[in-house]
């Protein structure tokens, strides 16, 4: 009996909480059974609408006089639901687009727009996926897209290439600060792999040149990453507070990685803190392969040594450190004040594996004792304001002052020398960008802005002999020199009608240079120089809506690369017998570009969308044969050199294409596919010809079957990367000793594809496993320009938990 009333009472209670105190309704990932907040409700009739909290929350009660509710969200299908049929349950379960098509926001103009509204290829990465993948770095994260080409030189390394250029002619984007700097060199940079991979929100890259938004080095494209902010509480709680722990293991470099962060929110304030820390070992490769890529010998306290297993890549491990702070305020409703710190260093020296497995000279012996990076480090400090207010020259406003620190140095001693050189450098750069949005006519928006900055180089150099004794030696850099950009940008969007949309935009950049020269310790031709120049570059291009399932776009566009204190004012070896010497006269390099592409998505089952692209740089800045002083070689560092210098007395030009394919096969199982295909050619001044340009990719992509269920999903892809043979490789890599050999003894770069396999099982909101294995084939390999093979078989686990 007592058991009956009760039951009685709890009914009854159930039956009436809706209406004494409103119902509130969960909004949830039907896979991974998170919250999705601010998913949009709007009635039927479209007269009441409203945005789920950050907890995925809203109140029931606001839709009472309504028959039905449709929730949306970005990349979900939307669901529609009867009012009474709300009223008994308290979850409504979203769930993943089959194929993502519309509603799709990009930050093309630095700022948030319709996918389908922008004349250009845009590739967003899918976050989602994140843990499933377990990206160890964020090169490795945006080569997981499938249309990204990442070269590395050592474990530690990752140096995008895009669209047939990389290095300093693409730019990297960071909380909207750039993280290109003065002395970004033409070679291939490790600087992507110090942002963490596990603490960003979103990733954007924008193929194609971006100088109008961007400025100097946007030639082939734009990587933008978004690190997660500081969340505020929602209305309905005074304080939010959240805490991920994430832990994985992978096997190939015995990888230990550890992340944490916290967030803290009231309506007002709100703190995001995240830490993350990764130990690598020694990379061991893949069995089956060409022998030419394993390590049969290693340094070992200056002597060379007899790998017992050359599989094992000695002198590649390192450590990483990586440290986020965001503060954010809310002053009101149309102001909101941010601050963060980004702070990323290896916490180990990163040995450079390409050079300690150089033997020019074939005999047996190991060409460097030593030769490594010391701890890389970079600091960000970035403060934002943005206004969101409707007055007669914007409607939103946002500021970014940001200081960024970066310091690196190298270290090299030869086999059996009695003493190493170190070089030290370190670049403060101050960056301020003022962008605005404002939209004159209902069919109108303009975008324009500011952008000033500032990088000061300090460069030093020294060499320390095992007798204790230093001697100062000549810096990489000019000690002290500074490199400035400073440009203006204006950008419109017009819709045409509803089907046409023109997109134009204009930029003008300015920068100089500053250096002074120490003739004291290496006879340069001057003790001082300065360089000045400006740049106007522009877009213009159309987009066709023909339905909504389907858009075409075309656009012309300019880019270029002011020269920067790499250019200019270095000295150092490019490789045993070349010394690099400073070119005071150079100019900006220019690229001009034209691209056709589309998406179309056939009855919600397939997605197809390519872009066919061709790109001219004139004026191109390329190492070529010169002479010093009269003569065409010069001692330096013991070994009689050939005289090189950074010169305008290229041309190059880059075509291609990319595409994409989408397949709904059945419920939860898809089918997604990229590909890449491009060629490049650069004119070689000392031969009067053209040869096939550096950083130009194979033909590459990926391949990937889907399976998604509740707590569950799957994913079974395969990466491929076509042969090069010799006579198709740049020509200053037709003897790299990275390379495999043919049968004539040619270096090449074999054909190779891998399988994988990864998976994630969401127990609950709370925690998930993630598991994975790579190359399960264990195939031997290395991608085009790469001085370090690629992992061999890789188990991989990682449990994330959130509470």
């Amino acid at each position: 009996m007592d058991n009956l009333i009760k039951h009685i009472l709890l009914s009854g209670l159930l039956f009436l909480a809706p209406k004494l105190f409103g119902q509130e309704i969960t909004i949830v990932d039907k896979l991974t059974r998170k919250h999705v907040p601010g998913a949009k409700i709007v009635s039927l009739n479209g007269k009441v609408k409203r945005l789920a909290n950050i907890d995925g929350r809203f109140q029931l009660k606001h839709f009472y006089d309504n028959d039905s509710v449709s929730v949306t969200y970005p990349s979900y299908e939307p669901v529609f639901y009867s009012v009474e049929d709300l009223k008994q349950t308290v979850w409504i379960e979203l769930s993943e687009m089959k194929l993502e098509f519309s509603g799709i926001k990009v930050s093309a103009n630095r700022w948030k727009q319709d996918k389908s509204e922008v004349p250009g290829r845009i590739s967003n990465i899918r976050m989602r996926d994140l843990d499933m993948q377990s990206p160890q770095t964020a090169a490795d994260l945006l080569e997981s897209s499938g249309y990204v080409f990442v070269q590395k030189s050592q474990l530690a390394g990752g140096s995008p290439q895009l669209r047939g250029f990389g290095t300093n002619r693409v730019m990297i984007v960071v909380d909207g600060v750039r993280m290109n700097n003065a002395i970004f060199r033409s070679g291939n940079l490790q600087n992507v792999i110090s942002i963490d991979a596990n603490a960003l929100d979103e990733v954007e890259v924008l193929f194609g040149p971006g100088a109008v938004t961007y400025g100097s080095d946007a030639i082939g494209g734009v990587m933008d990453f978004t690190t997660k902010k500081a969340r505020f509480s929602p209305d309905s709680v005074r304080r939010f507070t959240q805490t991920n722990v994430f832990s994985r293991y992978s096997s190939a470099s015995n990888e230990m990685t550890g992340h944490a962060d916290f967030n803290f929110g009231t309506k007002k304030f709100a703190s995001y803190t995240a830490i993350s820390f990764s130990q690598f070992d020694d990379l061991k490769s893949g069995k089956f392969g060409d022998d030419d890529l394993l390590r049969p010998t290693y340094q070992d306290n200056g002597l060379t040594r007899i790998n017992p297993n050359p599989r094992d890549q000695i002198h590649t491990g390192y450590n990483q450190l990586n440290l986020l702070q965001k503060l954010s305020f809310q002053a009101s409703d149309n102001l909101k004040l941010d601050y963060g710190l980004t702070y990323a260093t290896n916490l180990s020296d990163a040995p450079r594996y390409d050079r300690l497995t150089l033997d020019n000279d074939s005999d047996g012996n190991l060409d460097y004792g030593e030769w490594y990076y010391g701890p890389q480090k970079w600091m960000m400090q970035r403060l934002g304001l943005n206004v969101s207010k409707k007055t007669w020259f914007f409607d939103e406003f946002k500021a970014i002052a940001a200081y960024q620190n970066f310091q690196e140095s190298r270290n090299d001693r030869k086999y059996k020398s009695d003493n190493i050189r170190r070089q030290f450098e370190q670049v403060d750069a101050f960056s301020v960008n003022i962008d605005f949005d404002k939209a004159i006519r209902p069919r109108s928006e303009l975008f324009y802005g500011l952008e000033g900055v500032f990088n000061l180089v300090k460069s030093a150099a020294f060499r320390d002999y095992d007798s204790d004794s230093t001697v100062t030696i000549n810096s990489r850099y000019p000690n002290g020199a500074v490199w400035q950009s400073y440009g203006a940008y204006i950008s419109l969007k017009q819709f045409l009608s509803d089907d046409w949309i023109l997109n134009v935009g204009a930029r003008y950049s300015h920068y100089s240079i500053q250096a002074d020269f120490d003739t004291a310790l290496f006879h340069y031709p001057i003790a001082s120089t300065t360089n000045s120049n400006g740049a106007m570059n522009g877009s213009l291009g159309l987009v066709y809506r023909h339905t909504k399932n389907a858009h075409y776009y075309l656009n012309g566009s300019s880019g270029f690369r002011a020269p920067n204190i790499d250019d200019i004012g270095k000295v150092f070896e490019s490789a045993p017998g070349s010394v690099v010497v400073p070119n005071t006269n150079l100019k900006p390099e220019h690229a001009y570009n034209v691209e056709l592409g589309f998406v179309h998505a056939l009855k919600g089952k397939v997605k197809l969308d390519g872009a066919v692209y061709y790109t001219y740089l004139k004026n191109a800045l390329a190492r070529a044969n010169t002479s010093f002083q009269g003569s065409d070689s010069i001692l330096y560092d013991g070994l009689m050199s050939q005289v090189q210098a950074i010169q305008n007395m290229s041309s190059a030009h880059v075509y291609g294409v990319q595409a994409g394919l989408e397949v709904s096969l059945a419920k939860g199982i898809s089918v997604f596919s990229s590909f890449s295909y491009q060629k490049g050619y650069e004119w070689n001044i000392d031969s009067s010809m053209f040869f096939p340009k550096s950083h130009v990719a194979p033909i590459f992509g990926r391949t990937a079957l889907r399976y998604y269920r509740p707590q569950l999903k799957m994913e079974f892809y395969a990466v491929y990367h076509s042969k090069v043979a010799n006579n198709e490789l740049p020509l200053n890599e037709r003897n790299d000793a990275s390379y495999a050999r043919d049968e004539n003894g040619l270096s090449y770069a074999p054909a190779w594809y891998t399988l994988n396999f990864k998976a994630s099982y969401f127990f609950n909101k709370h925690l998930a496993l993630n598991v994975g294995v790579e190359n399960i084939t264990n195939v031997l390999y290395r991608s085009l320009g790469s001085g370090v093979s690629a992992p061999g078989f890789n188990l991989i686990f990682s449990l994330k938990a959130t509470f």
